[in-house]
């Protein structure tokens, strides 16, 4: 069967790349793609980078992948964006658009006649998402962003379909998996699932690192998770996966700033908090008032806000516990 994005076409056994320019409206954009046919039956299976500005680990993890990848070991389809989100990408460093302000990872499955950036986060939903077998979003700490890397899912009531997300999550290998109890949010791996794709999301890496070491963790993760699916032979220089899953955790709780001003965190990715501990201090530049914030809940920061700088809403710490 021809695999076919736009106007880029790869037949069975046979591996195509190349720019899709869509139009956002006011604009266009090029999104690169990277096709893998492969010579015998299989799942299809999306991986996108770049949704965000300012997170290399995945775009580059993404385009290696994509680089090395060849038809003749595939099982099924491979469909590799490396750079979704090409405006926040190359001209902005953080998570939203230059072109509007927008967080594209708050409003998909987008919207074909809205603003630019909900009409690229459409585009890559009926074009490049749909139809997948499986769906996987690489992001990282951003610059500003520190974290541990995981991997999360959401639940959304369907048993096999979480179930297979799950499974995914587990695949990949790392120490924390953690899950959200609904599917009812603008995160792409979100939309996925409310449209039936198995998806999920690996973060790894933090405060816009690109370090080969940091990216060959996410290779390596994405080499099992590609075998679990039944796509490729697991590469001999990849530890498998632990036989037994990692224990879950789940979110339980974000702290936001409720004010503009210089953020001064008290804790690191992985420190565990009790709810109602001071984990920083916001310093208001004009006056020097200070606005104590403290943790919403007990459990462990999962990652948090590194950057001097917020504004009102700037999520400052994510909270997890152990899922019992």
């Amino acid at each position: 069967m021809t695999l076919t994005v736009g106007h880029l076409q790869a037949e069975a056994g046979c591996k195509a790349r190349g720019a899709i320019t869509v139009d956002l409206g006011l604009t266009t954009v090029d999104v690169p793609l990277i096709l893998i046919n492969g010579t015998r039956p299989g799942p299809r299976v999306v991986l996108t980078g770049g949704v965000h500005g300012g997170e290399f680990i995945g775009t580059d993890a993404a385009a290696r992948l994509g680089a090395v990848l060849e038809p003749g070991e595939v099982r099924g389809q491979v469909v590799i964006c490396p750079i979704a989100n090409p405006p926040a990408v190359y001209h902005g460093r953080l998570g939203t658009s230059p072109l509007d302000g927008v967080n594209i990872n708050r409003i998909f499955p987008g919207d074909p006649v809205g603003g630019p950036t909900e009409r690229l986060a459409a585009w890559l939903f009926e074009n490049v998402v749909a139809g997948a077998d499986a769906y996987v979003d690489l992001h990282s700490g951003r610059i500003d962003v520190s974290l541990l890397d995981y991997v999360g899912y959401r639940l959304t009531g369907d048993d096999e379909l979480d179930a297979k997300a799950r499974a995914m999550a587990h695949a990949v290998g790392y120490e924390h998996v953690i899950f959200g109890r609904d599917a009812e949010d603008g995160n792409s791996h979100a939309a996925a699932a409310r449209q039936g794709i198995p998806a999920i999301l690996i973060e790894t890496g933090q405060l816009g690192d690109r370090d080969t070491a940091t990216v060959r963790i996410l290779l390596d993760g994405l080499y099992r998770l590609l075998h679990h699916l039944g796509v490729l032979d697991m590469p001999p220089h990849v530890e498998p996966a632990p036989v037994t899953p990692v224990p879950e955790w789940v979110w339980v709780a974000f702290a936001e700033s409720p004010a503009t001003g210089l953020w001064y965190p008290e804790f690191t990715p992985g420190s565990e908090v009790a709810e109602g501990q001071t984990i920083g201090r916001i310093i208001d530049p004009a006056d020097g008032a200070e606005h104590k914030i403290t943790a919403p809940a007990a459990g462990r920061v999962v990652y948090g806000m590194h950057g001097l700088t917020v504004v009102p809403g700037a999520e400052l710490a994510a909270i997890a516990v152990p899922h019992t």
